[in-house]
């Protein structure tokens, strides 16, 4: 039994046609896959939704099929990547729709390469609950229908959840019901009612990552607008988004070049050593004492790598006398010194100047902000897209090499994922061009920083430290995030089912799973014998939507454990019914 039927969970079927083979040979298995939308897609990916929204990778980029690099125990089974599939330029960023189809097609194969005994069923419904004893079958309780699937085991790949507001939402969306106010709570793009954001208006908006996006295309092109060039044309139909949020830039942008020479041999400092070493210390860790500085040190490494091979008459030292005290250096601050081994301020790693760029700076007018943020979105644009740079594609890599070994440690907090979001899950390119003929044209406005709203007066208003002195007033607030996955806010009544039955929770809220084949843990620790879990509910997430060819794909390692240690239970539990 799985609940949910998109990519995590076409993704387990996938590993159950190449396992079952090695480790089930009994008879009448069926598979049921619990959701309301269709099987592959999901409700992300599904077809209907504005062909105007694209995915956030190149269609190059987007695999489903494990590779040689994946660390599994289960057999490889290739296949093509969405361009491959598709016949599209990989550099493409491909809109939802293909990728939906796409999807369809995976899990299609995927179906048709489970062996004969092997069935699967669909059920266009939600899953409300879960009961049943630890060590017996499992009933699932569906929308709708008065008796419930019995299960021997029941797999969770939910997805991406609606969840309950927190305190401030609530108050924020009680004043707005009071006044007459629009408030829109975190929610996908795609699912959000935006009639109410009038023509000409203005529109707070707390978010600048890519629900931002999804929300500044549909209120634009999506209301008959439309880009010439670097010029945007209004329909007259479009609201005035003001937005902000805590860094008060947009992520950043794609790289739009490909990496070429020698790659930075990953993992250095953060790899399966030092996790253990983490894993084994007796009161634990914690990340900004303990996991920060080998994160620090791994992406620094990945930089200054890149910069020095690919690049050394920028650089004042051999690449071989710089690693060497690179690797001996104890901390950051005897690596800062290190680094005037680079002459120029701007090829140095700052990792803090990256995460929050307008830390301390102060505009004197709302106007002058304006001009400053476009510039700094110019000056990113045109670094991302320049091979001159590719440091910065360095340390994308080691992002990617970090995150594949952080899973292990579990939940780590938003703010390591938001961070690693900010720097490699950005929009493409020529969304931030948009951005910049938008801002342009007057229908988008920077607020800053640190974007704080109260609603005070009968309206809400905005105003942030980037700007000293300016507020902007709206009759309507956009909340542009999707919810937090936890457990205690998600409106999904299973997962409050389990809560309330004692499932773990981490301390931001997500599920707990067993690192080692997703079995949901119970607030002891103990794992259950029945019941597994793979997403972004759980505290073993992992980084994007999907997974790049060749990067060792941990969400592939994870599905392939689990569907082994299904496979294994369902065999043996058939030998026990035998015998």
């Amino acid at each position: 039994m799985t609940r949910r039927a998109g990519p995590r969970g076409t993704g387990l079927i996938e590993r159950i046609a190449a396992g079952a083979p090695e480790l089930y040979a009994g008879e009448g298995l069926d598979i049921h896959l619990v959701d309301p939308h269709p099987p592959g897609a999901g409700r992300i990916w599904r077809a209907a939704q504005s062909p105007l929204l694209w995915m956030n990778s190149h269609a190059e980029d987007v695999t489903m099929f494990t590779d040689e690099t994946v660390t599994m125990d289960g057999p490889v089974r290739p296949g093509p990547t969405l361009h491959e599939w598709a016949g599209v330029d990989g550099r493409l960023f491909a809109d939802r729709q293909l990728q939906g189809a796409y999807l369809r097609w995976v899990h299609e194969q995927a179906v048709a390469a489970l062996p004969p005994q092997i069935a699967v069923h669909h059920h266009p419904r939600r899953a409300l609950r879960v009961s049943g004893p630890r060590l017996g079958r499992q009933r699932v309780w569906l929308e709708g229908e008065p008796r419930p699937l019995l299960a021997d085991l029941v797999v969770l790949a939910l997805g991406h959840l609606d969840a309950e507001l927190d305190d401030e939402q609530r108050e924020l969306a009680a004043y707005a019901d009071t006044h007459g106010l629009t408030h829109l709570p975190p929610d996908f793009t795609a699912d959000s009612d935006l009639s109410a954001l009038r023509p000409g208006e203005p529109v707070l908006v707390r978010g600048f990552g890519l629900a931002f996006v999804d929300l500044m295309v549909l209120l634009t092109e999506g209301r008959g607008g439309r880009h010439e060039g670097d010029t945007y044309i209004p329909s007259g139909q479009e609201p005035v988004l003001y937005v902000g949020s805590r860094r008060g830039v947009p992520y950043h942008s794609k790289i739009g070049y490909d990496w070429t020479g020698e790659r930075p041999p990953l993992p250095r400092f953060l790899g399966p050593a030092e996790i253990d070493d983490l894993l084994a210390r007796p009161g634990g860790h914690d990340f900004r004492r303990d996991v920060w500085p080998l994160v620090e040190k791994e992406l620094g490494f990945a930089h200054y790598h890149r910069l020095f091979t690919a690049h050394p008459e920028r650089t004042a030292m051999a690449w071989t006398d710089f690693e060497e005290k690179y690797a001996a250096g104890a901390g950051a601050a005897e690596r800062e010194a290190l680094v005037a081994a680079v002459p120029d301020p701007r090829d140095r790693l700052d990792l803090a100047a990256l995460d929050r760029p307008l830390d301390g700076l102060r505009h004197t007018s709302h106007e002058e902000f304006q001009d400053a943020l476009r510039a700094y979105v110019e000056n990113d644009l045109g670094r991302r897209h320049d091979p001159a740079h590719s440091a910065d594609l360095g340390v994308f890599l080691g992002l990617l090499s970090v995150y594949g070994q952080l899973v292990r440690l579990g939940d780590l907090g938003s703010s390591w994922h938001g961070f690693f979001s900010y720097l490699a899950s950005g929009p493409p390119g020529p969304r931030l061009r948009q951005l910049l003929a938008l801002s342009r044209a007057g229908v988008v406005r920077f607020v800053g920083a640190d974007m704080t709203v109260r609603a005070e007066d009968g309206v809400f208003r905005a105003s942030s430290p980037t700007v000293p002195g300016h507020v902007v007033e709206a009759r309507a607030l956009v909340e542009a995030r999707l919810p937090e996955p936890t457990l205690r806010r998600a409106l999904d009544p299973l997962l409050r089912e389990l809560h309330a039955e004692g499932a773990g929770e981490t301390a931001d809220g997500l599920l707990r799973v067993d690192r080692t084949d997703g079995r949901v843990l119970d607030r002891a620790g103990r794992p259950h014998p029945r019941r597994f879990a793979l997403g972004p509910h759980t505290d073993a997430r992992t980084p994007g939507a999907f997974t790049r060819p060749r990067t060792g794909g941990p969400a592939f390692r994870q599905n392939d454990a689990t569907a082994r240690a299904v496979l294994v239970f369902l065999r043996d539990l058939g030998t026990e019914a035998v015998a």
